[in-house]
């Protein structure tokens, strides 16, 4: 009765269309669920997140879980949960991937799951980074380990679209550091991140971790620009 009350007066939102939630209904409403453009990258390992890094980036496995169209409702669920802080999509996503990704056997082998991280000033503002949650849960579906204090951002960069992509990765390179490799050695490492679009940042942190002796990379993330 009480949660009732206080749904009354605070409903639970939509984070795809801004609607109120019915009460079995979590994070996103039934019939956004059905609209949102998965990509079903994980049944082909040839996908389009891959051919994003050939000749960048020597991976093992790549996959987005969506399509990401400007003004879509993939483009409005992201911003919520980036800038309205609305951190349940991240954990959400995560889950929703790991369910799938668990029953794929290349996805299997990845024994560490590592978030592409915030600058601690951003992480300072934003409260929270939010590639977080995603990768936790894939990390709980795949039986692997989370770790987010190898790969690290050592200095604040802002935004470099008018950049060219070369030029875009030669600073994103000198942005990130190791840090404790041990931890990461041998092992088949789970890169993730929100959002492929150039795959510049990703390129640099993968390249970061490939550094570790005897490393292998995959790389998933929420969504890739379609």
């Amino acid at each position: 009765m009480f949660h009732d009350l206080i749904n009354l007066f605070y409903p639970k939102i939509c984070n795809c269309c801004d609607k109120p939630l019915l009460k079995a209904e979590d994070v996103i409403c039934t019939i956004c669920l059905h609209k949102l453009p998965l990509t079903g990258y994980h049944y082909d390992n040839e996908n389009a997140t891959k051919k994003v890094f050939d000749g960048r980036l020597p991976l093992e496995n790549a996959t987005s879980l969506l399509y990401f169209n400007k003004k879509g409702i993939v483009q409005h669920l992201i911003h919520n949960l980036k800038y309205k802080k609305q951190e349940e999509v991240s954990s959400f996503l995560g889950t929703w991937l790991g369910e799938e990704l668990s029953q794929h056997p290349r996805f299997q082998k990845a024994a560490c799951v590592v978030p592409v991280p915030l600058h601690r000033n951003k992480l300072k503002s934003r409260g929270f980074n939010q590639v977080a949650g995603f990768a936790k849960e894939l990390a709980k579906k795949l039986d692997a380990e989370y770790i987010d204090d190898v790969l690290v951002k050592k200095s604040a960069t802002r935004t470099q679209t008018l950049k060219k992509r070369v030029g875009r990765w030669g600073l994103l390179e000198e942005t990130f550091r190791i840090e404790n490799r041990e931890k990461l050695e041998n092992r088949h490492l789970l890169l993730v991140d929100d959002l492929v679009t150039t795959g510049a940042t990703l390129e640099a942190c993968g390249n970061k971790l490939l550094q570790i002796k005897n490393t292998k990379l995959s790389i998933a993330t929420m969504a890739i620009t379609h």
